[in-house]
């Protein structure tokens, strides 16, 4: 009997700590996967790390407040922390459609409640399947793996320093957004600059007509080069996140 009530406490230490993955990471957290897709997948995998959790030695299977607390801070320090990749490509789509004189051009996003400049929404495409061609869903998956191992199931507890930790790091999403976009910006500005020059050089040219579609055709040509590179930066910045996460969530284990 003692054995089921510490399966059962593990469960849903288990199932709480999984919920910051469903709910904030890419990939998993897209409303374009079914909720029942999402509930049979959370199942399994709290089928599969419940055992693990029980029989590890280091855990505090009581089912409390703190318990409860620790398990829903690490939850959220891993999903919100890979969910930054997310807004660093929706930053730089938002960024390319100021540029590319997109910002007006709006599509309601079946991944979103509100509605997505439509580079931001291709791009966020793109990025996905840039994750599913490295392989990273199957890395957050190993890597929420280990923090069953680095923090046992009701052992953490989580630092009041993590809040700044992610407000920090949310201040470089926008930084990334413009590394990103970096090239389409410096090409289109070079467009404008020519168009303005030229708009002074013979008046009589109509630059305004001219001038936005020769900066879009541009910004698209640049942009499809341009993608040749993102796998890696893309992958980079994904390290980058996993890292910082797994930092905070091994503080979460030794902050007692």
């Amino acid at each position: 009997m003692t054995d089921w009530s510490q399966y059962l406490i593990a469960v849903v230490l288990v199932l709480i700590r999984i919920s910051g993955l469903m709910v904030f990471a890419p990939i998993f957290s897209s409303l374009a996967i079914p909720p029942q897709v999402k509930i049979g997948f959370t199942i399994a995998l709290t089928a599969l790390l419940a055992p693990i959790a029980s029989l590890h030695g280091g855990g505090h299977l009581v089912l409390g407040f703190p318990a409860v607390a620790g398990e829903l801070g690490v939850g959220l320090i891993f999903g919100i922390s890979l969910r930054l990749l997310n807004e660093m490509i929706g930053m730089a789509g938002v960024l390319l459609g100021f540029q590319m004189s997109f910002s007006l051009v709006n599509v309601l996003d079946p991944n979103s409640p509100v509605e997505t400049p439509v580079l931001s929404q291709m791009l966020s495409l793109i990025g996905l399947l840039i994750l599913f061609a490295d392989g990273l869903d199957r890395t957050m998956l190993s890597a929420l793996l280990r923090t069953f191992v680095v923090v046992p199931a009701g052992m953490a507890v989580v630092p009041g320093r993590t809040g700044a930790i992610l407000l920090s790091m949310m201040g470089g999403v926008f930084l990334s957004a413009v590394q990103l976009a970096a090239p389409v910006i410096a090409a289109t500005v070079m467009v404008d600059v020519t168009s303005a020059l030229m708009g002074r050089l013979a008046p009589q040219l109509p630059v305004l007509f001219v001038g936005l579609p020769v900066k879009s055709l541009v910004g698209y040509g640049v942009l499809i080069g341009a993608l040749g590179i993102w796998p890696r930066y893309i992958e980079a910045r994904f390290d980058a996140l996993l890292n910082a996460a797994m930092q905070m969530v091994m503080a979460a284990g030794t902050h007692h």
